[in-house]
């Protein structure tokens, strides 16, 4: 669904037409399995990834959600940039940078924290849900974070604690992580259960508030 207006509670597969600055935004960035045409591609391990019905739980009447399938072979370095300055259009029309919330999933985890990067002091809220794996904890180990930021990982994955990433981000304002237990392993993440909607949204309209 793309709405052509800017009401808070609203769905946006497309950057918004129309800002108001007293509003609240929240991008949401998919895992890598979702790159492409399919919004529910199936895993073998880990079943079915259901965009559709995550975008719709994390919508909220507190905050427009802004959340865009990406194209296969996206490549994540360009793709951060693009949002980042999705976040300063947002910034130039008068939205708080504390009204502003990125959020993502693995691949889309990576993507979230490199936009962070990129933002260097602009304090928005960050939201990596089992972002912390190899890749942002070791491999690129010159991304930092900015700003309120917020952890989710499932104790039966492979991407676990975001606690290096905190201690290599001196502009944080603040560090929360989750970790919840469902045996799910990274799937845990592909359906829109209680255990990880819940605290991300109540995290997000405490920090946006």
């Amino acid at each position: 669904m793309f709405s052509s207006l800017s009401f808070a509670g609203d769905i946006y597969d497309k950057f918004p037409e129309q800002i108001k600055a007293n509003e609240k935004y929240v991008f949401y960035s998919h895992g890598f399995i979702v790159e492409g045409t399919n919004p529910t591609p199936k895993n073998e391990r880990w079943g079915v990834y259901e965009f559709p019905a995550i975008k719709k739980s994390l919508a909220d009447s507190q905050y427009n959600l802004i959340a865009y399938h990406r194209p296969k072979g996206t490549d994540p370095f360009v793709h951060a940039k693009s949002l980042a300055n999705d976040v300063r259009k947002l910034l130039k029309k008068g939205v708080e940078a504390n009204h502003i919330t990125i959020m993502g999933f693995s691949r889309g985890a990576f993507i979230t924290s490199l936009t962070s990067h990129y933002l260097e002091k602009t304090p928005v809220n960050t939201v990596l849900l089992a972002g912390c794996g190899r890749i942002v904890s070791n491999k690129y180990s010159d991304i930092k974070m900015n700003g309120a930021f917020l952890s989710i990982y499932e104790t039966t994955d492979g991407a676990v604690t975001c606690e290096k990433l905190k201690n290599r981000s001196p502009q944080l304002t603040s560090f929360d992580e989750i970790s919840i237990t469902t045996g799910e392993e990274h799937g845990a993440f592909y359906r829109p259960i209680h255990e990880w909607v819940v605290p991300v949204k109540q995290w997000v309209i405490e920090k946006s508030s």
